[in-house]
């Protein structure tokens, strides 16, 4: 089974708390992360991984009447959180998606101390097959 582990941050006072970081601890969390996505490799678990972008870059992409893009940068919904990251594994149970999202919780922040980030865990659902398969 496929999950989607998405990891929420903070926004804080800022759209990315992790620039006041010092270096050191900056360098110790994204450490940790390269660890767990080599550990969820090495065991097949990995499907894919990535960081996103701080929330003031993102973008609002919808169609308009030709079709083309309108791109705007919002309205987002107010949230106390965004986006930071994600992965999907490949596992065989909801159990292990979870374990695998407690250890991403408890991802180094200032000072070492876990920062206890929420993860929220989802299924990846597969489509039905087209009617004409």
């Amino acid at each position: 089974m496929k999950y989607m582990l998405m990891m929420h941050a903070p926004r804080g006072t800022g759209d990315w708390q992790v620039t006041q970081w010092t270096p050191e601890d900056l360098q110790a969390h994204i450490g940790f992360m390269h660890d767990l996505n080599r550990q969820l490799t090495e065991s097949g678990e990995l499907v894919g991984a990535e960081g996103l972008d701080q929330p003031g870059e993102a973008r609002i992409v919808r169609a308009r009447g030709d079709g083309l893009p309108a791109v705007t940068d919002g309205p987002f919904a107010e949230a106390k959180e965004f986006l930071a990251g994600f992965w999907i594994v490949d596992v065989d149970s909801a159990e292990r998606a979870y374990e695998i999202a407690a250890k991403a919780s408890a991802a180094p922040g200032p000072g070492g101390a876990p920062l206890v980030i929420p993860i929220e865990v989802r299924q990846v659902m597969s489509a039905p097959p087209p009617a004409d398969a």
